[in-house]
């Protein structure tokens, strides 16, 4: 086998512009797909060719398989990459690609089978002496069958779809008053985000962290790990920031993590790249959560400490070439931190935020990395994830790298829409995210509410500690100033002939 000629990327945004990056570091040729809402997005600008595949809604477009393939076929692509989300873990979606002759650049559907639904994952880690946490390895037949065994094994419990992910289907449960409830509304989210209304049950874990480990295999029976990253600081059970390496976890415990992660991988007969997930509890035990059989959205930090491009290894593995470097050879150095840019109103509720971008300027300067899917004059549609970049920094260490990300923050510039970057600037830099000292539950409603108040960080969110309200005064003032002097400049009289242009200006 040898490298794809001509990949087709079934994906948008930010991780579509990723991978056609990649594949033109390596010399392959690239397609993008779009909708009617992104007739102009950027990763259609980027690739060599572009297919319109459908309506704006992500299910006559994105999530189009048939149409998809046409648009392979139409190019003459010989390789589809899904990126993350969408089809990226739909194992018929993988089938037919293989079934129409063409590379699919991501692990086989029989992995992705095994590993996405979170029930038969479960057992099948069980089976391979990995550590999973207390819980069902069947879907659950009612809310009478989970209140009985959540009975047995005590409150709290969580409620999880099985083939669920992005915390979408999951509630927890303190009460058994409560059970019938929420069961019913993990069942209706599972069925509306996954097709699949199965619901298992497992124990709360109190004060967890959530950690994963970043995998790569070949397909010549070599796994390796690429360290840790830490996923904790979430809000609903999404991801908001991540950071690696986890800065509470002990060496011997990253160590046994790491080569448990490559024993789960191997257990299935992995391929490709993908991420182990566990729970850290406060005593340092871990557990299995789940396998994520594609790409993550954080993977650059793994790039930024380890220097290894994992799109390009993606690639590399699906042409059948074996990994080119061993597991002594993995170094993790210095710090990376990544904050998710998202299109959503932090004041008002989180309310996505679509609409024009019209200015916008990303930070620069060493060792920031921003991944987007925008430029000024983009549209950001209602249609899709609000996800418009991710902004990742790298520091000799972690204390750098906060620093570093702060003055990131304070460089962006997004107009014309809502983001979440002043929140950043205040969650950097609260003490105890500073100290390291957070779990799952770090992100409460109380503390984001105290850093809006001033009192829940070291500093404002923004330069000279003014809150949101003032910052929105002296906005419309200086918007009323720029109104003026347009009207000004259009009144004012033209120079006269023959005088200065230099002085005229000056009156």
């Amino acid at each position: 086998m040898s490298l794809p000629t001509k990949v087709l990327v079934a994906n948008r945004g930010e991780i579509a512009v990723r991978v056609i990056r990649a594949c033109h570091e390596l010399g392959i040729a690239t397609v993008a797909v779009f909708s009617d809402a992104d007739r102009d997005a950027l990763h259609v600008r980027n690739a060599g060719e572009a297919v319109h595949i459908g309506s704006s809604p992500s299910a006559e477009s994105y999530l189009h398989v048939e149409r998809i393939l046409e648009a392979a076929s139409e190019t003459g692509a010989d390789a589809v990459h899904p990126g993350y989300g969408f089809l990226s873990e739909n194992a018929g979606f993988a089938e037919a690609v293989v079934a129409a002759g063409l590379t699919w650049v991501g692990p086989s559907p029989e992995a992705i089978r095994s590993m996405g639904s979170k029930t038969v994952s479960r057992k099948r880690m069980q089976d391979a002496g990995v550590p999973v946490v207390p819980g069902t390895t069947e879907p659950l037949s009612g809310p009478e069958e989970a209140r009985r065994i959540a009975g047995e094994m005590g409150y709290p419990v969580m409620l999880k779809a099985s083939a669920g992910g992005g915390g979408k289907g999951m509630r927890e449960v303190g009460r058994p008053e409560d059970v019938e409830a929420a069961f019913r509304v993990s069942q209706s989210e599972a069925i509306s985000a996954f097709g699949d209304d199965s619901i298992y049950i497992e124990k709360r874990v109190i004060g967890p962290r959530h950690v994963e480990v970043q995998i790569l295999a070949d397909a010549h029976g070599t796994t390796l790990h690429l360290f840790e990253r830490d996923c904790s600081v979430q809000r609903r059970h999404q991801k908001v920031v991540e950071e690696t390496p986890c800065p509470v976890l002990e060496e011997q415990t990253r160590a046994e993590m790491c080569a448990v992660a490559v024993r789960a991988a191997e257990a299935v007969a992995y391929v490709g790249a993908g991420t182990v997930e566990f729970l850290l509890d406060a005593s340092g035990a871990f557990y299995f959560l789940e396998m994520n059989t594609r790409l993550q959205v954080e993977h650059p930090i793994t790039e930024m400490v380890t220097g290894i491009d994992l799109v390009q290894a993606q690639l590399r593995i699906a042409g059948g070439e074996p990994l080119w470097f061993s597991q002594a050879e993995v170094v993790c150095s210095g710090h990376a931190i990544e904050c998710r840019i998202y299109a959503e109103d932090p004041d008002h509720s989180w309310a996505p935020s679509p609409g024009r971008i019209g200015g916008y300027r990303e930070p620069g300067g060493p060792w920031v990395r921003v991944d987007s899917g925008v430029y000024p004059g983009a549209v950001v549609p209602i249609f899709y994830d609000p996800l418009v970049a991710k902004l990742v920094v790298w520091g000799v260490d972690r204390g750098q790298a906060i620093q570093r990300a702060r003055r990131a923050l304070i460089e962006y510039r997004i107009r014309g829409i809502a983001t979440n970057v002043a929140f950043f600037r205040d969650l950097l830099d609260d003490p105890d995210f500073v100290s390291g000292e957070y779990d799952t539950g770090f992100l409460t409603p109380e503390r984001i509410a105290g850093w809006k108040n001033g009192d829940g960080g070291v500093v404002g969110s923004l330069a000279g500690g003014a809150d949101r309200a003032s910052v929105k005064e002296v906005a419309a003032i200086a918007a009323a100033i720029a109104a003026f002097e347009r009207a000004s400049a259009r009144r004012r009289p033209a120079p006269q002939s023959g005088s200065d242009p230099w002085k005229w200006s000056l009156r």
